[in-house]
C-alpha cells in the first residue's frame, strides 16, 4: 500500500523569535455536539436502522403520505412549514437548488449524483414547532457520517431514534447515543412493530449487539402480558445497559396516527421548553456594542504579535487538516479493499468531506476569535468585552473584500472525475454542499466546503469500472489535490484576516478611541 500524503510544511512561517509571542491556541480536534446559537431555529433529528419505517413514523407526524418523503441513498431531508408546498434538492456543485414538485407522483430531477440534501416545505402546524430532519440508515453512516449528525444534533437541539421491535442496538449505535447522552440534547426514542408485530425478537430476549445484555419477557405463562410495554421496556434495559445516562429519555411505541399523539405532544412540550431556554441565553443588548472604546496608552509591538498569530494559526490548521486527510485516504483503501469497493468510493469520500468541511470550518471560527480577542487586548489594554470583540469582528468582514478583489472567500472545492480539484465560488454555492445548513452565522470567514463532483459518481459506478488499483491511485491524488487546495485557501483566508483586522486596530491606535 502506498503511503498517504503527509503534512504540508511552508518555510515561510518560520515560528522562530521571541517565546513570548503567541501561538495558536487548542483547535478542535474533530466535530460532535456543540452549544446551539440562542438564535439557532430548533429542530428533531431522525435516526435509526434501515427496516424501522422511520419515514412512516415521520410521515404520521406530519400527516404526509410517506413517498413524500422519499430521497437518494445518502441524502438528508430536511422538511420545513411553509404555504405553499415545495421540494427542492441541493446538490453541489451548483448554486441554484433542483426544484421538483411537491406532490406525491412527481418526479425527482435526473441528477448525476445524489444531493447533499432535499428541503420539503409543507404548511403543517406542528412545523411551526421545530422542524424535522431526517438522515440516512446508521448503518450507513460511518464514521463521518456520525460526525456530521452529531453536529446537526446539537444545533437542532433533539434526537428522535426510531427502532423496530425485532431489532437489536448495534455498536456504532450505542456508541452515537452515548456520545448524546453526555450532551443537553434531548434524545427520545420511537419503538414500531416488527415483522411479526410486536412479538420479542427470535429468542424471546431484546439485546445490544455485542453489549451482552439481555431481558426477559415479563410475566407468567398464566399472566396475560402487553406485548407492546414489554417490547418497549425490553428495548429499554437494553440501552440502559449499555448507556445508563439515557435512563431520563422518553419511549413511545408508535405503529398508528393514534399511538403518535404522545410522541407528537412530547415533541412540542420539548420545543416549547428549548425555545425559551435559548431565547433567554441572549441579552437584548451585549455589554460593549456601542459607545467608544478608548485604546491602551501604550499597545506596543501590537501589529507583529497580529502577524505571527496569524501565521501560526493558519499552520497549526493546515498540518491538522493534512493529517485528517491521510486518514481519509486510509479509510478509503479499507473501503475498495475491505467494503463495498469501487462503488462505494464516491459516497464515502463525499461523507469524509462535508466532515471535513466541518472540522475545518470550527477550526477557523475558533483561531479567529482567539486571533481578535488577544491582540485587541494588545491594544485596548484590557481584554475586550463580547460587544467590543462583536464590532471588531463585524468591521473585519466589512473590510475582507477589499484586500482580494475578484477572489471570494465563499468558495466549494470540487474532487473531479480526474482526481483534480475545481472551485465553485458564491454564497449559494457554499449552501448548497450543506447537508443542514445554518440558519445565520456571526463568524468572520464564510463555511469551508469541499464535495465531489458527479463525475466521480458516474465514473466509479459504471458497470465493469472495478479496479482496485486504480481506485486506490485516484483516491490517493484526489486526497492530495485536496490537501494542496486546503493550504491555499486557509492561508489565503489569515492573510485577509491579518489585513483587515490589521487596518481595523491601526485605525483605532492612530484616533485613540476605537470607532468600529
Amino acid at each position: 500500500m502506498k503511503q498517504g500524503p503527509l503534512p504540508s510544511v511552508d518555510s515561510s512561517d518560520d515560528m522562530t523569535g521571541p517565546t513570548d509571542l503567541p501561538t495558536c491556541g487548542p483547535l478542535p480536534t474533530r466535530i460532535g455536539v456543540a452549544g446551539p446559537a440562542p438564535d439557532e431555529p430548533l429542530g428533531v433529528v431522525a435516526v435509526g436502522p434501515a427496516g424501522a419505517e422511520r419515514r412512516a413514523v415521520l410521515a404520521t407526524l406530519l400527516g404526509l403520505d410517506p413517498v413524500m418523503l422519499t430521497v437518494p441513498a445518502g441524502s438528508w431531508l430536511v422538511v420545513r412549514n411553509a404555504q405553499v408546498p415545495t421540494r427542492a434538492a441541493f446538490v453541489p456543485g451548483y448554486r441554484q437548488p433542483h426544484s421538483y414538485g411537491a406532490d406525491r407522483d412527481a418526479a425527482g430531477p435526473a441528477l448525476a449524483r445524489p444531493p447533499r440534501r432535499v428541503e420539503l416545505t409543507v404548511p403543517e402546524p406542528l412545523l411551526r414547532h421545530f422542524a424535522l430532519i431526517d438522515v440516512p440508515d446508521t448503518a450507513t453512516l460511518g464514521v463521518a457520517g456520525t460526525q456530521v449528525l452529531l453536529e446537526a444534533a446539537g444545533r437542532a437541539g433533539a434526537l428522535l431514534f426510531v427502532i423496530a421491535a425485532d431489532q437489536a442496538f448495534t455498536a456504532a449505535e450505542l456508541n452515537l447515543l452515548a456520545e448524546v447522552a453526555s450532551t443537553s440534547v434531548e434524545v427520545v426514542f420511537a419503538v414500531t412493530p416488527g415483522a411479526a408485530g410486536w412479538a420479542p425478537l427470535a429468542d424471546g430476549t431484546a439485546t445490544t449487539e455485542g453489549a451482552g445484555a439481555s431481558v426477559p419477557p415479563v410475566g407468567g405463562a398464566q399472566t396475560e402480558v402487553d406485548a407492546v410495554a414489554v417490547t418497549v421496556e425490553a428495548h429499554r434495559a437494553a440501552l440502559l445497559a449499555a448507556v445508563p445516562a439515557l435512563a431520563g429519555a422518553r419511549w413511545f411505541p408508535v405503529d398508528d396516527a393514534a399511538s403518535a399523539g404522545d410522541l407528537r405532544r412530547a415533541l412540542v412540550g420539548w420545543a416549547s421548553r428549548e425555545g425559551l431556554q435559548r431565547a433567554s441565553v441572549g441579552p437584548p443588548v451585549v455589554p460593549g456594542q456601542q459607545g467608544r472604546v478608548a485604546v491602551a496608552a501604550d499597545p506596543g509591538d501590537w501589529s507583529e504579535r497580529l502577524d505571527r498569530h496569524a501565521r501560526s494559526c493558519a499552520q497549526r490548521i493546515r498540518q491538522h487538516l493534512a493529517l485528517e486527510l491521510a486518514n481519509i485516504h486510509l479509510r478509503a483503501v479499507q473501503e475498495i479493499v475491505f467494503g463495498v469497493g469501487c462503488a462505494g468510493l464516491p459516497d464515502l469520500l463525499d461523507r469524509e468531506m462535508a466532515a471535513l468541511s466541518l472540522l475545518a470550518t470550527a477550526q477557523c471560527d475558533q483561531a479567529v476569535r482567539g486571533i481578535v480577542t488577544d491582540v485587541a487586548s494588545r491594544v485596548l489594554g484590557v481584554p475586550p468585552s463580547e460587544g467590543v470583540r462583536r464590532r471588531i469582528a463585524a468591521a473585519v468582514q466589512y473590510g475582507l473584500a477589499d484586500h482580494r478583489p475578484g477572489q471570494e472567500l465563499d468558495k466549494v472545492l470540487l474532487i473531479t472525475s480526474t482526481a483534480g480539484v475545481a472551485e465553485l465560488t458564491g454564497p449559494e454555492a457554499i449552501d448548497a454542499a450543506a447537508s443542514y445548513p445554518v440558519a445565520s452565522r456571526d463568524e468572520v470567514l464564510p463555511p469551508v466546503a469541499v464535495a465531489l463532483s458527479g463525475g466521480c459518481w458516474q465514473q466509479w459506478r459504471t458497470p465493469g469500472n472495478d479496479n482496485h488499483s486504480a481506485a486506490r491511485a485516484w483516491s490517493q491524488r484526489a486526497v492530495r489535490e485536496v490537501e494542496l487546495g486546503l493550504s491555499r485557501e486557509i492561508s489565503r483566508r489569515f492573510e485577509v484576516i491579518r489585513l483587515s483586522l490589521g487596518v481595523v486596530l491601526s485605525d483605532a491606535v492612530d484616533h485613540g478611541i476605537l470607532l468600529a
